[in-house]
């Protein structure tokens, strides 16, 4: 999962404990969330900023939850095509795990793995939310 650490970091996560990750506007990465369970691990990373990369952990609490901003016209993402009755947008919620003592960049990340490997290095390809081969979420591992 990734977010500008302007907007909301792994800071805000481990000091807050959890967060709805809401405002994810993208039809593909909608259907990620849609897949994930509770208890899977997501790594927590941190785009727009210097040195870009995996900062952390998180966990999923909840799954399908009804993304509320889709419904507040006063929010950046307010969809107003969507209703209460049929709602276009869900969502998870997700708990603070670890942030890492330092980023895992994403020149990193490309030097070790393929786009095959791994969706976040394949040019073009950034998505809010992708998923992770669980052999690829070892090895990421391994590489704290």
């Amino acid at each position: 999962m990734k977010s500008e650490p302007a907007v909301y970091g792994i800071e805000d996560l481990e000091k807050e404990g959890e967060t709805l990750w809401d405002g994810v506007r993208n039809y593909q990465a909608r259907n990620y969330l849609r897949a994930m369970t509770p208890g899977d691990l997501v790594f927590f990373y941190h785009s727009n900023t210097k040195v870009p990369g995996i900062v952390g952990l998180a966990r999923v609490k909840e799954t399908g939850v009804i993304d509320p901003s889709q419904f507040n016209p006063d929010s950046p993402y307010f969809d107003p095509k969507s209703s209460h009755q049929s709602p276009r947008w869900d969502t998870v919620s997700v708990a603070w795990v670890e942030t890492f003592p330092r980023p895992l960049s994403l020149a990193t990340l490309k030097e070790k793995f393929s786009s095959h490997e791994l969706l976040l290095v394949r040019k073009g390809n950034r998505l809010s939310v992708m998923p992770v081969e669980r052999s690829i979420a070892e090895l990421i591992l391994s590489m704290i």
